[in-house]
Parts: C-alpha cells; structure tokens; sequence
C-alpha cells in the first residue's frame, strides 16, 4: 500500500522524509535517482555518480540496483543502523552492518522520487493444508510449540472466541495457543491477546501466551513483546497420526467457563 511520496525533492525535503520513514516499522523505501555510492566492508569500492535505484525493505535489507542487470550494485541482507543527514548541500544515507563490520554511503545527487509503502501481501510461505490440519497436528506433537508442552483442549470454546489449543507447559501455567498458517499480522496478536485476558479472568496463576506461524511481521513482533506474549516460528508440520480426529480426542483439564482451576 503506497503511504506517501516525494517528487523531485531538495535535500531537506529528502532528509525528513526518510528519517521520518526510518522511525515507521515496516515501512518499504524506495528512492531513484542520481546517486554515488561508497561501500567499505569485505573490500572497498565506489560506483561512479549515476542514476540507480534503492530499496530498503521492511526486514532491513538494502538493495541498490543499476539500469541495467539483475544483480544489485551493493546489497546488505540487513542492516544494523540507517540514518539520514545533509553533508554539502546534499541528502546522504549511511547504513552500517555490525557483523560482519561494513558500511554503506550513498549521497543522493539528484533525487527524481521517494517512495514509503506498507506491504500487503509479504510472499510468506504457508503451511500445507487447512488451520484444522494445522491445529490436529500440533496437537499430537505439541513438542514442536515447545518441548514439555501438554496439550489439554482443542478449540476450547470461550465468550471471546475459540481458542486453538489450550496446555500447560513444564512449570504447570497454562498456555493459550493461537495458530495461523500464514504470515501472522497484528490481527492475530489482538485475538491472542484477547484469549489470554479472558483466561486470566477464568483460572489462578500465570497464563502464557504463544502465537505459533510460519512468520510474523515486524509490527506484530513488536506487539506480541509489549504485551509479553510470545511467538515460535513453525515451518513444517509433523503428520498427525490417522486415528486422530478434530475433536473429542482431548477432556478439558479443569478450565471451562464455570469452572476455576
């Protein structure tokens, strides 16, 4: 989704803008035009003034591509620290790696545009097959959530919805799981954190929450640690045994609406 723009910008416009942007997470930049480029790092090299075009993507990877060939001029598979300042009248990023130690420079000449867009669709994998078959397969193998989890409901019914999976870990807490196949947005975090708010209501001690995907995106990521929620990454699912069914297989362990634990 295209967020804001700048069209033939002077060096203070530029500034502001990408720093503004910077401070936005999941924010995708572009910016074309006549540029120079220094990099040091691995080796040293500079790439004469010229028009080419950057891109810093929302998982802090830099490109900067030529007119010509598929292959990036300079590329970073992520950066450490971005910023923009003026030196000598002109708009200048500088992108730094930590590990291992190398830097990017580029000084816009001539700025013909500057872009900020959200994605929407991000390309993540998904998950073979239906949430459901998501759902029976993580619970017969609840060790690929975390090991010494045991699960003791599936779609555990609740005025707020349905919970995925319902367990306690290694200690004895509960732990609330929500499932997505797919990339996970802040929509899941808010169904996660509803869940878990509603079971504190229901039962005495901690509750845990996990959201369980294949990925999540960065604002999400962000949300799930400012409400001490969790996430595991599940790339592939274990095959479920074939007497399991979608439900019945698992008697509620004390926690129902009525009930306390």
């Amino acid at each position: 989704m295209l967020l804001s723009w700048l069209e033939d910008p002077n060096a203070d416009d530029l500034v502001a803008f990408l720093n503004d942007e910077l401070r936005q997470p999941g924010r995708w930049l572009q910016v074309a035009g006549e540029m120079e480029v220094e990099y040091h790092g691995r080796a040293a090299s500079m790439a004469d003034a010229g028009d080419y075009l950057l891109i810093l993507k929302p998982d802090a990877s830099l490109q900067i591509h030529a007119a010509r060939g598929i292959k990036p001029l300079n590329w970073q598979p992520q950066v450490d620290d971005v910023h923009v300042m003026q030196d000598g009248g002109r708009a200048v990023l500088h992108a730094e790696r930590r590990s291992p130690a190398e830097w990017v420079r580029v000084a816009f000449l001539d700025a013909a545009y500057a872009v900020a867009m959200e994605p929407r669709d991000h390309g993540t994998r998904v998950l073979q097959g239906s949430e459901a078959d998501m759902q029976r397969a993580l619970a017969a193998n609840p060790d690929v959530i975390e090991e010494g989890l045991e699960v003791v409901d599936v779609e555990l019914p609740v005025e707020v919805g349905g919970i995925d999976l319902m367990g306690r870990d290694r200690d004895g807490r509960w732990v609330v799981v929500e499932l997505k196949r797919g990339r996970a947005t802040h929509e899941a975090v808010h169904q996660l954190e509803r869940y878990v708010r509603h079971v504190r209501t229901l039962v005495d001690g901690a509750v845990r929450g996990i959201l369980a995907a294949p990925a999540v995106t960065e604002p999400a990521r962000n949300q799930l640690h400012g409400l001490d929620l969790e996430y595991v990454e599940v790339d592939a699912l274990p095959a479920p045994p074939a007497e399991v069914e979608q439900t019945g297989l698992f008697e509620p362990a004390g926690l129902t609406q009525d009930v306390e634990s």
